[in-house]
């Protein structure tokens, strides 16, 4: 059994020094239909981010006051904030035994995860080669398939479990096999 990652981050902008609100990532098989599993759902402190001098863009807060309500209470919650450097060893730990590491565009998630790590001086847990963008998977099939299934949009934990059971898709339906 494979044994992938992954994660989706909510941001409160675009750039690699931008505060992340959330993360969400799942453990998952693309080569078989089992659900993803092991979830894991971050909600990280955002005042020891800016305190390090990480963004906050008023164009991308203006984008979060557009979304549902119950979107913006679960992003902008202060219950269940985790410590910055707490959840970096969390996910390190996390990711332990991982062959690759998926995301919706890697220059997005992970490169803004990245800057974080090396913001707060902490090792990251993984190699720039396992990391995999699942959305020029998505581009190959006929339709994006994200659309005919996901629901609560923009919560990094549902969004993570989407893009892998789209993953999971893709891989039976281009037939990809294990090496």
């Amino acid at each position: 059994m494979a044994t992938h990652a992954m994660i989706d981050i909510e941001t409160l902008g675009t750039e690699p020094g931008s505060v992340v609100l959330s993360v969400g990532a799942v453990k998952f098989d693309p080569f078989n239909s089992i659900e993803p599993n092991n979830g894991k759902h971050w909600m990280l402190d955002v005042d020891a981010q800016t305190e390090k001098g990480r963004i906050v863009d008023e164009s991308t807060l203006a984008w979060w006051g557009k979304q549902e309500q119950s979107i913006q209470d679960r992003a902008f919650s202060d219950v269940g904030r985790t410590d910055v450097d707490v959840f970096m060893k969390d996910l390190n730990g996390w990711l332990t035994g991982c062959e690759a590491i998926w995301c919706q565009g890697p220059q997005f998630d992970m490169v803004i995860l990245e800057d974080l790590f090396k913001n707060f001086d902490h090792h990251m847990n993984w190699f720039y080669w396992q990391v995999m963008d699942c959305r020029t998977l998505f581009k190959m099939m006929p339709a994006d398939p994200r659309k005919a299934i996901q629901e609560n949009l923009h919560d990094a934990q549902a969004d993570a479990h989407w893009q892998a059971v789209c993953v999971q898709q893709f891989y039976r339906d281009f037939n990809v096999l294990p090496r």
